[in-house]
C-alpha cells in the first residue's frame, strides 16, 4: 500500500480548485479534472540527455525509459519547488547551485500531454548519482536516438517522446 499523496487540482487555466487523492488521479485527464506535474532533462555539452530506466518496482511504466527528473506537483507546491524536491529524490542533487533553467510550459488542453507541466533542463557532464529505488540504470543519449529506440519499440514513459518532440529545439 502507497501512502496517501495529495495534489492539488487545477482548472483548464491551471487554477487550483481543489485537492485530489494521487490515486484518484489516474485516468483524470479524460474526466476534465487536471493536476501539475514538473519533468527535466539533464543535458551534456554534446547535447545528449542523460536518460534512465525506471525500476521494476514503480507502480507506472516499471522498467521504462524515463525523463532525468520527473514528478507530481504535491498540494500546496510550487512548480519550481516540485523540481527542486523531485532532482533531491530521483537523482540525489541540490539543483540550487547548478545551472539550470525552465524551458517549456504546457497544457493537456492543446497537446497530447497528460498534465499541465513545466519542464526543466539542468546542464552536466556528469551523471547524477541517481536513486536505485527509482531508476535501475541511465545512459546519455541524443534526442534523435531516444526516439528511435522509442520508435522501435522500446519500453518508455507515456509522455516521454511527444516531450522530447515538443521540446527539441530548447535541450541542445
Amino acid at each position: 500500500m502507497y501512502p496517501e499523496e495529495w495534489l492539488d487540482e487545477v482548472n483548464d487555466r491551471d487554477e487550483v480548485v481543489g485537492r485530489i487523492e494521487r490515486q484518484s488521479h489516474w485516468g483524470a485527464p479524460q474526466s476534465g479534472r487536471f493536476v501539475r506535474v514538473v519533468n527535466a532533462f539533464v543535458v551534456n555539452r554534446q547535447g545528449e540527455l542523460w536518460i534512465p530506466r525506471r525500476t521494476l518496482t514503480k507502480r507506472a511504466f516499471p522498467g521504462c525509459l524515463d525523463m532525468s527528473v520527473g514528478g507530481h506537483v504535491d498540494a500546496g507546491e510550487s512548480y519550481e519547488a516540485a523540481f527542486q524536491r523531485e532532482a533531491r529524490e530521483e537523482l540525489n542533487w541540490d539543483i540550487s547551485g547548478m545551472d539550470w533553467q525552465e524551458v517549456a510550459y504546457f497544457s493537456p488542453l492543446n497537446t497530447s500531454l497528460s498534465a499541465f507541466m513545466r519542464v526543466y533542463v539542468i546542464r552536466s557532464d556528469v551523471a547524477p548519482p541517481y536513486n536505485p529505488a527509482d531508476f535501475s540504470g541511465a545512459e546519455w543519449l541524443t534526442p534523435a536516438a531516444l526516439l528511435a529506440r522509442i520508435e522501435a519499440g522500446v519500453p518508455a514513459k507515456g509522455d516521454l517522446a511527444d516531450l522530447v518532440r515538443l521540446c527539441a529545439d530548447r535541450l541542445t
